[in-house]
């Protein structure tokens, strides 16, 4: 950017050092050496100092936040593909625009969701653990660690979006059927390619099928989609995997399922109080009735450089004086 002042850029959190070397080479860059999280009053200080702002899923600004950010912060450029972090009428009403990074995690998310519908049913971590932590293995047995086989079965996705269609073409190759509910019907051709059935009714779906995939944004819509009355429809047979928000869930009463064995099973990535996990979701994955995960679903360094490229596009584009091509609008998801 030559002949122009650079821009005051504060990152919340330690980034794939390609990024931040690219970053440092365009902007005044602040980094997070240490990926220590920031504080609310750090995260405030640098608003009220920084022209943007970079913040991660974890870092909540809210709209009182907002209103203590100064005149020279013009843009909050998240690094994530949601914006459920951010309070975006807030900022907007500060004239702040909100950008995020769509369309670079579907593939590693989708690939992460395939790997929860093979490893729950299968028993994949249970059988490791019998290597890893010591117990005695006396070698092949006919019924030993019988798991469930996933061809021939269900797939019912909970939002048909980028993420939900990539889990769909991955699950259709593994000889599952397709089945989905979304706010809207994906096109004729889409439909037709994965051999889809669609469900206006999320209840009538979730009744017939024998793995359910959350694929849908965090939105306040969403905020418990999968409700105590809802998860109470799948079958004893009936496993569940999210790898997308822990709140689209009421994990109360999806670890009460589980423990009461009313639903066969569970793969999580995500959790609805984060970073902090439910010590009864602890403990029912030692018994081998959930595979959690530590929010791992894009977590490839491809994946993090290309975000990482999406917010430096971002950033260049405003300052530039052009409208950021992944400008967030107030009530979008």
């Amino acid at each position: 950017m030559p002949n122009k002042k650079r821009p005051r850029v504060f990152i919340t959190r330690k980034l794939p050092e390609p990024v931040e070397t690219r970053m440092c080479e365009l902007f005044d860059t602040a980094l997070n050496i240490e990926d220590k999280p920031r504080t609310q009053h750090e995260l405030v200080a640098a608003m009220k100092n920084a022209d943007v702002l970079v913040p991660t899923v974890t870092d909540h600004i809210d709209a009182a936040m907002i209103e203590q950010a100064g005149d020279s912060l013009k843009l909050i450029a998240n690094f994530g593909n949601g914006t459920d972090n951010i309070d975006v009428d807030a900022a907007s009403r500060r004239g702040i625009a909100v950008t995020n990074t769509p369309n670079v995690l579907s593939e590693d998310t989708a690939d992460m969701t395939m790997a929860l519908i093979l490893a729950v049913p299968r028993r994949l971590t249970e059988g490791a653990r019998i290597l890893t932590d010591g117990e005695e293995w006396n070698g092949w047995s006919p019924t030993w660690m019988l798991g469930h086989r996933i061809w021939g079965k269900r797939l019912g996705i909970v939002g048909m979006g980028r993420i939900g269609t990539a889990v769909a073409r991955r699950a259709k190759a593994f000889g599952l059927a397709i089945h989905y509910h979304n706010r809207n019907r994906v096109d004729a051709d889409t439909e037709e390619d994965l051999e889809a059935t669609y469900w206006d009714s999320l209840d009538q779906m979730l009744a017939r099928v024998d793995i359910v995939s959350v694929n849908c944004p965090s939105t306040p819509g969403t905020y418990h989609l999968l409700s105590a009355r809802r998860l109470a429809l799948l079958r004893p047979e009936a496993y569940i995997v999210n790898t997308a928000r822990g709140g689209i869930i009421d994990e109360e009463a999806l670890i009460k399922l589980l423990h009461d064995s009313r639903i066969a099973g569970a793969g999580l990535d995500v959790f609805e109080h984060e970073p902090a996990v439910n010590p009864k979701l602890v403990k029912l994955a030692r018994e081998g009735k959930v595979v959690i995960l530590p929010h791992m679903g894009s977590a490839t360094m491809e994946g993090r450089i290309d975000m990482g490229e999406k917010v430096i596009i971002n950033i260049r584009a405003l300052f530039d004086g052009h409208r950021p091509p992944d400008r967030v609008l107030p009530g979008r998801p």
